[in-house]
């Protein structure tokens, strides 16, 4: 933040107000230096006192230079200096607090008293409270320039936020010491405070004393940093907003003794009356919101038109993930780019370390604003072009979600929307909680079925994925269905998706399970038919009544051949590259777990470049009004005018605009692109002679040779010779030595039929005589790893290729030697 010339406007007015809120803090001398615009210092914006002190203090600081102002500003910790620190200053002693957080530094507090008044322990904590709401009020104050209001009305939303008292409450007795300016802000005269808590709790607006006592009452501890913001009622009637900041001091036992804190006026949260009203309809819309998603479509529909904003968004926080319950537009291309890649079921969720900036404000607690133009992360930029702001939700002493505001013309905040978000977050955070309370058992479900479907897909070499799956949105809203895509050996890639008969945590759980064995026998390399007989037997042996649809596809990303399965589901539907759809006929079998003695026949298509492959559950092609006919044939008209070249937005396409749904849905959209230059493969069977090692690396030299690898020649001798040494020395029966040439990189592959995977030893002491073979394949590797196979397991390394062998090997494939 920067004023004019690097300094606040100077008036009359401005001044009497800093004289009594920087006195505050019971300092000699207090001062505020704030960053000034581009030139890299540290300007003095205003100082109150000195007369007690021989002391001056410049009018700026090298932000970069050694002084405790500007290492506290750098590092973002309190310096303390003492008097010997301070020769030819006399006795005096020196605290810098830094205003601001990480993501957003607003200058320094500068602290000067006799070294008589040591900053102790408990005074360091209170002018660190102290600090916190200096920099609350130096945040006002930037929304108040950035709005370009008259000067004067820095005073009402500004400085005069930073005018607070200190207390000091032993909690055990629940007496408290308060100075005189905590005692004026409540209204009573210091004569005649009882030092009771109750007392000023009595002067609390109803409304708001629960969010106190969860503080004030043993147990409740308050999140470091965070503001609480409540209303009391002054003798005269008057309603007045104050804020509170507090620390918890510890005995050395570690039980909770004492509490800090420092309470200051908020009036500027005092609404208008237009703010009034809007406050009002959120409140009676959330009184009737009973889910999570009510809440937020309820703050969505109260709070956009109003502020106009171009889109917003509701997030829960969980853990250090924020799970996405609205968003306003819902449309994936309305977001940003990063976000839609997150894009897997009816919105987005990511981890709150991806954007450090929300993160950096959930952690303070308090309303954020940025103007047009902000530096921000790509992923918080793109929401808010013209403007961005950030509410984090408070609720029983913690956060527990955030509100999103976005514009894309040029947006300038006003006190009046700082004033309305902020009293507003306090009412969505306690309903977001209040219906996780109603509808804890939903909560638990939804959870858990997040957490069973994969939450990335992994790149294909030669196509494109995209999936989506929205819940039911009548009665439980947590079902069975289920997709996945699991990469397997020899450049193939398993699709798979499913649907387990019902709507319940055990229809989830089953899910669950059925996901994980299919991916474990798909990637042992079984035979599309053999993996979907695997699965019917595992569910029929399982504890339940339930039954489960599946289809499960093994595509060859190399030769465009997929083998096709279908255990009672609902048969793919094809995109041709020239537009034509079409609904493939598949022989299927019964659905898993209905009969043990089931079949699964398979059923080849080969796919040309520039295929479309569509696998969908029953949810999306029939309801109690939708006969499946035709949905199946609503399915192919939309797949047919569908964009093939962005497969995230056929997806979209495909699922529809409907909001009301019976069932479940799930979609996996696959393009199939083939490879532009094939993977070169050779194979050696390794016999078990007192040679084998040899003969192995003489046909990976041959091999190589052939290929016009010649840079990488000696890692992979010593790969390959590792690697047939360790399945030779610790397996019995066939091993076989796989060398596969991509465009980027050599894979050396060796299959034995041992299932025990290697292990890497942690450590090999200089006279070990082994062990150190996996480590000089980590070495050399850019990525190695041990897969199970049907009766044994690969061991494979990956080298990557220098750019001239890249070229060679690109040669080569497309038609070269060693075809």
């Amino acid at each position: 933040m920067a004023y004019d010339n690097g300094f606040p406007p100077r008036t009359e007015a401005v001044q009497a107000v800093t004289t009594r809120v920087l006195g505050s803090s019971g300092a000699e001398l207090t001062a505020v230096y704030v960053p000034a615009e581009g030139d890299g210092e540290l300007h003095l914006a205003e100082m109150v006192g000195g007369s007690g002190v021989r002391i001056g203090l410049p009018a700026s600081y090298d932000a970069s230079g050694n002084s405790p102002v500007a290492a506290a500003f750098r590092t973002g910790r309190p310096q303390w200096v003492g008097a010997a620190d301070l020769a030819g200053h006399g006795e005096v002693s020196l605290g810098v607090l830094p205003l601001g957080d990480d993501t957003r530094r607003l200058g320094c507090l500068v602290v000067v008293d006799q070294a008589t008044h040591a900053f102790d322990e408990d005074r360091r904590h209170l002018l660190e409270l102290h600090a916190d709401q200096v920099a609350a009020g130096l945040e006002a104050v930037a929304a108040r320039v950035m709005a370009r209001t008259e000067r004067q009305s820095l005073l009402g939303p500004g400085l005069d936020t930073l005018r607070g008292g200190a207390f000091t409450l032993v909690l055990r007795t629940g007496r408290i010491d308060a100075d005189a300016l905590v005692l004026s802000l409540f209204g009573i005269a210091p004569p005649e405070f009882d030092r009771r808590v109750e007392t000023l709790l009595e002067r609390t607006a109803p409304d708001d004393v629960p969010a106190l006592m969860s503080i004030v009452e043993p147990g409740g501890l308050p999140v470091s940093g965070q503001q609480l913001s409540f209303r009391i009622r002054r003798p005269n009637g008057e309603l007045r907003w104050l804020s509170l900041r507090c620390r918890v001091r510890y005995d050395a036992d570690g039980t909770p003794e004492r509490m800090l804190g420092v309470v200051a006026d908020a009036s500027y949260l005092r609404p208008s009356a237009d703010e009034v009203s809007v406050v009002q309809r959120l409140s009676t819309a959330l009184a009737g919101a009973t889910t999570i998603r009510e809440v937020s479509r309820a703050v969505v529909d109260v709070l956009r038109p109003p502020l106009a904003a171009s889109r917003m968004g509701v997030a829960e926080l969980e853990a250090d993930r924020l799970v996405v319950t609205v968003l306003d537009p819902p449309e994936p291309e309305s977001w940003p780019e990063s976000w839609q890649r997150e894009w897997r079921t009816e919105w987005p969720d990511a981890s709150c370390h991806a954007l450090p900036t929300l993160e950096g404000v959930l952690r303070g607690g308090h309303v954020a604003l940025w103007p047009p133009g902000a530096e921000l992360e790509p992923g918080l930029a793109d929401i808010g072009p013209g403007g961005l702001a950030i509410l984090p939700l408070p609720a029983d002493g913690r956060v527990v979600g955030v509100c999103l505001l976005g514009w894309d013309t040029e947006h300038r905040f006003g006190p009046e929307e700082r004033s309305l978000l902020t009293a507003t977050a306090g009412l969505v955070g306690q309903a977001l909680v209040r219906a996780h309370a109603l509808d804890a058992g939903h909560e638990l479900a939804t959870m858990l079925q997040r957490s069973l479907l994969p939450r990335t897909l992994p790149s294909l070499a030669g196509g494109d994925t995209a999936v989506r799956y929205l819940p039911a949105t009548m009665g439980l809203e947590v079902g069975g269905d289920w997709y996945d895509v699991i990469p397997l050996s020899d450049g193939h890639v398993a699709l798979v998706i499913g649907d387990v008969e019902g709507h319940s945590a055990g229809a989830a759980t089953i899910m669950g399970q059925m996901r994980t064995a299919i991916r474990a026998y798909a990637v042992e390399g079984h035979p599309p038919d053999v993996v979907i007989a695997h699965a019917n037997r595992l569910l029929l042996g399982m504890e339940t009544d339930l039954f489960a649809t599946c289809s499960y596809v093994d595509l060859d990303m190399e030769e465009g051949i997929a083998w096709f399965v279908r255990a009672g589901h609902l048969p793919p539907v094809l995109r041709h590259p020239d537009g034509r759809t079409e609904e493939l006929s598949i022989e299927g079998g019964p659905p898993l777990g209905v009969s043990a003695e089931g079949e699964f026949p398979l059923t080849e298509v080969g796919l040309a470049p520039g295929t479309l492959l569509v696998l969908l559950t029953d949810g999306l092609a029939e309801s109690a009004s939708l006969p499946l006919e035709d949905g199946m044939r609503r399915v192919c008209e939309v797949l047919a005018a569908a964009d093939p070249a962005d497969t995230g937005r056929v997806a979209d396409e495909l699922l529809g605009s409907a909001k009301r749904r019976d069932d479940d849905v799930a979609v996996l959209v696959l393009r199939y692109d083939g490879m532009r230059v094939r993977p070169t493969r050779a194979h050696w069977a390794v016999w078990r002679l007192p040679d084998a090692v040899m003969h192995a690396r003489r046909f990976t030299g041959r091999t190589l040779r052939t290929w016009g690898v010649t840079e990488e020649m000696d890692v992979a001798l010593l790969v390959v010779s590792e690697l047939v040494t360790n399945a030779i020395a610790h397996t019995q029966g066939e091993v076989r030595l796989d060398l596969t040439l991509a465009a980027d990189r050599l894979r050396i592959a060796v299959n034995d039929a041992s299932p025990r995977a290697p292990v890497k030893p942690a450590s090999v002491d200089w006279e070990a005589t082994g062990g150190r073979g996996l480590l000089l394949v980590e070495a050399m590797s850019a990525s190695w790893g041990s897969v199970p196979l049907s009766g044994g397991k690969q061991v494979w390394s990956e080298i990557s290729l220098q750019p001239d062998e890249r070229i060679e090997a690109a040669g080569i494939a497309e038609g070269g030697p060693g075809r």
